[in-house]
């Protein structure tokens, strides 16, 4: 629905302007009986009620509109106002008897129709919404839109292509329009009538990027693999500076074995201005993946991913940690988290992922003073108490290493296998101070779970 922004000569106009037929009350006349009083009485009532609206009293507004309609009930405005009035109180029944009377008195009124259709709107009433919008229709243009969705609202969706055709021939081709169409066609399970309008729309404007790039991923989502390829292609002939059109060639180069032509795509899409960060993760994964059954293209992988590292993103430097993770380069692995928690520091996986790692590569140091900074922010998480533990025991600070797993052991729940690891670190300290004792019993409570489980 279209907003109308209503200035306040408006209702100067119909008031003070007897010419243009607004109002039957002349307020500019002097008063020479008891009919000036009136219209003095009326004038007040009336800019009572626009200012009570004004300031969002709209109880008082409809009062005052009601005692002017006592006075003079032929005022199609005062009906108007009165309307408006009510559709803000949430009262459509009233708001509508209000509006309707007001359409009577001036039935090409267009203000008065496009509340009529609020009113409507808001009750979700489509068939008299469509019949108060087709009013409108006549007088902008603009109301072909709000058709064409209230058709598809009501399921005519003929009649609704009908208007989305009519409105892309005459304003060009918009994302709302097209939304709304790809709606109709998913309810109409119509997928060929779909293909075939962006087809012609690929002919009748043959330079449209996304036309091309619309066509391509519904020839892809009715599984015609051949056909996208084809046009995606012929969009590169076209358009040889297109990055979108690699987010569809990368992966049929891929499926094609042309791999420097498939690397070639990939690197356009991560350097790509373009492309948003979501869609490049998408494909830094598929590179990934693909670097991972082909080890030699691993320097087109980290060339390709300096491109997508994104100073606002995380993800990137999350995918590339876990692919060295996976191919045992721990170092490189710890870099890459490092720099993503920096982006986002809240991430406990990729919290743990550091801590873990640092233990591994034996920078116990790092591990201590990571994980009692990561303690102030997860007081309860166990892990973290463990971690600082172990590194202790390695540093040979063996009472506070005992603190600290003593006291993250009250944090573990249903965790045996975490509740073991504590024992044995455990164990381990109070052995390393010759409290051979303690270091026993903690050593059967981690044996008892081992063989328990």
């Amino acid at each position: 629905m279209k907003q109308k922004f209503y200035i306040l000569i408006f209702f100067f106009g119909m008031i003070f302007i007897p010419q243009l037929n607004y109002a039957q009350v002349d307020f500019n006349k002097t008063p020479d009986d008891d009919l000036g009083d009136v219209e003095d009485r009326t004038q007040e009532l009336f800019f009572e009620a626009l200012k009570q609206k004004g300031i969002e009293n709209y109880d008082r507004a409809v009062t005052a509109l009601l005692q002017c309609i006592e006075i003079d009930k032929n005022e199609s405005v005062f009906y108007y106002e009165l309307g408006k009035n009510y559709n803000k109180l949430k009262n459509f029944g009233a708001a509508e008897e209000a509006l309707k009377k007001a359409v009577k008195f001036e039935p090409d009124n267009e203000w008065y129709l496009d509340e009529l259709y609020s009113v409507y709107n808001q009750q979700n009433d489509l068939t008299k919404a469509i019949k108060t919008v087709k009013q409108l229709v006549q007088y902008h243009p603009d109301y072909k839109e709000d058709l064409a969705m209230l058709y598809f609202k009501s399921k005519k969706y003929n009649d609704a292509l009908k208007i989305l055709d009519e409105l892309d021939k005459e304003q060009g081709i918009t994302p709302s329009r097209d939304s709304m169409r790809n709606q109709i066609y998913a309810a109409t399970g119509r997928k060929k009538d779909q293909i075939q309008n962006l087809e012609t729309r690929v002919d009748n404007d043959p330079d449209e990027e996304s036309n091309y790039l619309a066509l391509i991923y519904r020839y892809s989502e009715n599984n015609d693999k051949q056909k996208a390829f084809e046009t995606a292609k012929k969009l590169l002939e076209i358009k040889p500076n297109s990055q979108l059109v690699h987010l569809a060639l990368y992966k049929f180069y891929l499926e094609e074995n042309n791999t420097n032509q498939a690397i070639a795509s990939m690197k356009v899409v991560l350097q790509s201005p373009q492309i948003n960060p979501d869609a490049k993760m998408m494909v830094l994964s598929d590179f990934v993946k693909f670097v991972g059954e082909n080890p030699e293209y691993e320097q087109d992988l980290v060339e390709a991913t300096s491109f997508a590292l994104d100073d606002t993103n995380n993800k990137s430097y999350i995918e590339l940690a876990q692919y060295f993770l996976t191919k045992g380069d721990k170092t490189k692995a710890l870099e890459y988290y490092n720099e993503a928690l920096k982006i986002d520091s809240d991430n406990y996986s990729v919290l743990k992922n550091i801590l873990l790692l640092e233990i591994d590569l034996e920078h116990y140091t790092e591990a201590v003073s990571k994980s009692e900074k990561a303690l102030l922010k997860y007081p309860s998480q166990p892990l973290l108490y463990l971690v600082n533990g172990v590194a202790l025991n390695k540093l040979d600070k063996f009472k506070q290493a005992i603190d600290a797993l003593e006291t993250g052991l009250d944090f573990v729940i249903d965790d045996t296998k975490m509740e073991g690891d504590f024992y044995r670190q455990l164990s381990m300290s109070y052995s390393a101070l010759n409290n051979t004792t303690k270091a026993k019993t903690f050593s059967d409570k981690a044996k008892q779970l081992e063989s328990s489980n």
